[in-house]
């Protein structure tokens, strides 16, 4: 498994709890950091995906 994939779920898990955070206290700022490290996270999820294929090719 790469790195990339690893550190992506990291960042989509952080990511859905600043969502979750700021929805609860009511910070559009935070909540929408949430969804912006959810999509980076899910970037880099991809990109290891495509590295672990290329790898085992």
């Amino acid at each position: 498994m790469d790195k990339n994939r690893v550190s992506g779920s990291a960042k989509q898990v952080k990511g859905a709890v600043k969502q979750a955070l700021g929805r609860a206290i009511g910070d559009a700022k935070l909540q929408s950091e949430g969804k912006a490290e959810i999509a980076e996270g899910k970037i880099r999820n991809v990109v290891g995906g495509i590295k672990d294929t290329l790898k085992e090719r």
